[in-house]
């Protein structure tokens, strides 16, 4: 039983001290909030009866002294300052370590908090207490204090006052009502339980101040259970495949004429959708669970960076799924803390630029299109995007060439990069290069977004969108190859049907990639039977084309599948560790004949799809534009010929090495030409096959063949020409023509018309696959 008694208090505790946090934060904002400082003694008074109720002198000591100080500022003897706020949350930390110590070893360690017991007594004989050093805080030895010392709640500074009575605290513990079942291992009680309503202060019955009489509210409390997750999460299973057999269930309503049974069914799919709904709300939590902790952590960052900033918090109450809150929690901190020491400037500097001393964090978060939005904004200088690129220059993630044409959006999302970082030096806050390419990871695990805005001088948004929840959602149910995938409907933007000729006439070709043009837009297309190699529909079965209009990662794009059937709720079911790798796949579902569907993962698939990217498709693209400019540009150019009475060129940039091999030294990896080259096989693409304007020449054994390399992100590949010429850098002027096929266009070098090479339409048509297998977490170097 006393265990059971221990374990509700140091969940009851944890509770107490998140509150006290954020209480303590806003008594030091408006000193004069009575309400505020009455719930702060209030709670340091519980802490301190129940500690001594179950024999924690130490922990006591330390609550009896702040609750002394707390006493005189509720009477108005003393005046709240920034000293004491400071001083009350060190006691706070220090309960919260005395906590973990006694939910680890039963005891509240052996760490000496004399230091903070004398800063409070200072404090509380309204001397200004010395600043807490480590040496004082950590030394290894703190006497109890003895029952005699302590003071009665109602009589601050009484030497001879009682501590709180047994019956008294087990009063209070009879307001808590014990987890239906125990946390199987000695982790933290506090995270293994959940509160369904988050319950009251429970207090001390006996001695009680009079306010807490009139604001106890014991019928909330007999209200409210506490139910362990584990149990939660199991009932949440079950309900899942409720959901499945009543998917099942209705299916077979649509071939039976049995009015009993369609009745019943209907009957059936009514409560499984009301106790869908009732167990999806008992795993809901406000977002607020996870912004109590930040105006603290806020104002002591503030404090170490020598800064003023005010936290503001809209949309506390906006309810998430358990699973997603506690998803975004690190994410989350990561921002805030990025916001405080890169965004928010010091108060001179605020000063000097027309701004007031204090900056401002603002927190937003609201529910829109089954999603929630997130909003974290800062009204400090804003992101320099010249010196992100020369950050992003420096480690070699972009070019000088490239930075010169990337967009403000572009240049932002360099800082999502793996390892990137515009801090000076490395604090204990930041400047590790580690952290928003995790931050983007983990909010994309969940099928989220984020998105970045900023303006010199001005401050930073960051956007996060989210879904409500990971275990059952709504999805668009599609064919492709005789095969059922699901889509998370959060992705979907809309569909598109094109019906025989217009199909054939609307569907155009860019460098050999499908796009649509959607309302003058210009959408890349994606097909899912190519992408996920799978059988694909007879022509005489291709009259129509059906586009689903998805959104990754901000981009929109088609994807092109067989049939589409329906709207319908699935279960999310994880992927078997032989899938996991797989990045087009985010899990599975049972559908209503108890097939398995896939669910497709938006944005990995239009990732293997090379559809969308942030940097990588901008640079991959710009080489081309680069090379083929239609205004009069000086380039680099290498000249070879590619056959009998062919002149062509390529731009120098795109050239990683000249090579020559023997034809002696060609091989094959099943229908590919292959060449060993550096310790790696090296597939080779010969020019002439894939460009018809040139003509083939007879090859010779004997002869060296003369190879242009082109590598991008790792993969390299083998352009076999004719005859390497020359390399010139002259003032061009693309003349663009129809041909198409690998030409891009012609110019004319040293007064002799050069057709241009389109390498990339050339390697497509050889491998398709080329561009489709290149890392998309990776920039193009």
């Amino acid at each position: 039983m006393m265990d059971e008694i221990v374990k509700e208090f140091l969940v009851e505790s944890h509770e107490n001290l998140d509150r006290l946090d954020r209480d303590l934060v806003a008594l030091e904002k408006d000193p004069r909030a009575k309400e505020t400082l009455a719930s702060i003694f209030r709670t340091i008074h519980t802490i301190k009866g129940a500690s001594g109720f179950l024999a924690f002198g130490k922990l006591e000591a330390v609550a009896h002294v702040a609750e002394n100080l707390l006493s005189k500022l509720r009477d108005g003897i003393l005046s709240f300052t920034p000293e004491m706020a400071s001083a009350l949350l060190a006691t706070v930390d220090a309960i919260r370590f005395m906590l973990g110590q006694i939910e680890i070893t039963g005891q509240p360690g052996d760490r000496d908090f004399s230091g903070l017991i004398e800063r409070l007594t200072r404090l509380n004989a309204g001397t200004n207490a010395p600043p807490l050093t480590a040496s004082a805080a950590e030394s290894p030895v703190l006497a109890a204090p003895q029952p005699s010392q302590s003071v009665g709640p109602g009589v601050p500074n009484s030497p001879s006052a009682p501590i709180a009575s047994p019956e008294a605290v087990a009063e209070s513990a009879t307001t808590t009502v014990l987890p239906l079942s125990p946390p199987p291992d000695r982790a933290s009680a506090a995270a293994k339980t959940l509160v369904l309503p988050p319950p009251p202060l429970h207090e001390m019955a006996s001695a009680a101040p009079p306010e807490t009489a009139e604001t106890r509210n014991s019928a909330v409390s007999d209200s409210t259970i506490r139910v362990d997750v584990g149990l939660l999460d199991k009932l949440m299973n079950l309900v899942g495949e409720l959901v499945l057999a009543r998917n099942q269930v209705l299916q077979f309503t649509t071939q039976s004429a049995d009015s009993t049974f369609l009745a019943t069914s209907q009957r059936l799919n009514l409560i499984t959708t009301e106790l869908q709904g009732s167990v999806m709300k008992t795993r809901m939590q406000p977002i607020g669970n996870v912004w109590n902790k930040l105006p603290r952590m806020v104002r002591d960052l503030a404090t170490a960076c020598g800064k003023e900033i005010r936290i503001e918090m809209e949309g506390q109450e906006t309810e998430l799924d358990k699973t997603i809150i506690e998803a975004i929690k690190d994410p989350l901190t990561h921002i805030v803390r990025n916001s405080v020491d890169h965004g928010i400037e010091r108060p001179q500097a605020r000063v000097e630029h027309g701004k007031p001393a204090e900056g401002c964090l603002k927190m937003r978060a609201y529910h829109e299109g089954g999603q929630v939005n997130i909003e974290i904004t800062d009204d400090g200088g804003g992101i320099d995007y010249e010196r992100v690129k020369q950050k992003a220059l420096q480690r070699g993630v972009i070019t000088a060439e490239q930075a010169g044409r990337m967009s403000d959006h572009e240049t932002l999302h360099l800082i999502f990069l793996p390892g990137f970082s515009t801090a000076e030096k490395v604090t204990n806050v930041s400047g590790r290069g580690v952290g928003m390419d995790v931050v983007k990871t983990n909010i994309e695990k969940i099928g989220g977004t984020v998105d970045l805005q900023s303006q010199l001088g001005e401050g930073t948004t960051l956007k996060i969108k989210i879904p409500l929840t990971l275990a059952i959602i709504p999805a668009l149910i599609v064919t492709s190859g005789g095969d059922r995938f699901a889509i998370p409907q959060v992705s979907l933007l809309e569909l598109v049907r094109l019906e025989g000729e217009q199909a054939r006439r609307q569907i155009e070709f860019i460098h050999g990639a499908p796009v649509y043009r959607l309302r003058g837009q210009l959408l890349p297309l994606a097909y899912l039977n190519r992408e996920l190699n799978i059988k694909e529909k007879s022509e005489s079965d291709s009259a129509a084309v059906n586009i689903v209009v998805l959104q990754a990662d901000g981009h929109p794009f088609g994807l092109v599948v067989d049939e589409i059937n329906d709207t319908e709720e699935i279960v999310v079911k994880p992927l078997g560790k032989q899938l996991k790798s797989v990045s087009s796949f985010a899990g599975a579902t049972i559908m209503g004949d108890g097939r398995v569907a896939l669910i497709l993962d938006v944005l990995g698939l239009a990732q293997r799809a090379n559809v969308v990217s942030e940097v990588r498709d901008r640079t991959m693209s710009e080489k081309v534009v680069q090379a083929h400019k239609a205004a009069n540009t000086r380039q680099a150019l290498l000249l070879f010929d590619a056959g009998q009475g062919s002149r062509m060129a390529i731009p120098l940039s795109m050239v990683a090495r000249l090579e020559e091999f023997p034809q002696s030294a060609v091989e094959h990896a099943g229908a590919q030409e292959v060449v060993r080259y550096r310790g790696q096989i090296l597939p080779l693409i010969r020019v002439s096959k894939h460009v018809p304007v040139v003509r083939k020449t007879a090859t010779d054994q004997n002869e060296l063949m003369q190879v242009v390399v082109y590598s991008e992100q790792g993969r390299s590949v083998g352009l076999v020409v004719g005859r390497i010429n020359d390399i010139v850098d002259e003032t061009i002027t693309v003349k663009r023509h129809a041909c198409g096929n690998g030409i891009f266009g012609s110019v004319v070098i040293q007064d002799k018309v050069t057709d241009l090479l389109d390498v990339q339409a050339v390697i497509r048509a050889a491998d398709p696959s080329f561009y489709a297998n290149i890392p998309a977490n990776k920039a193009a170097a």
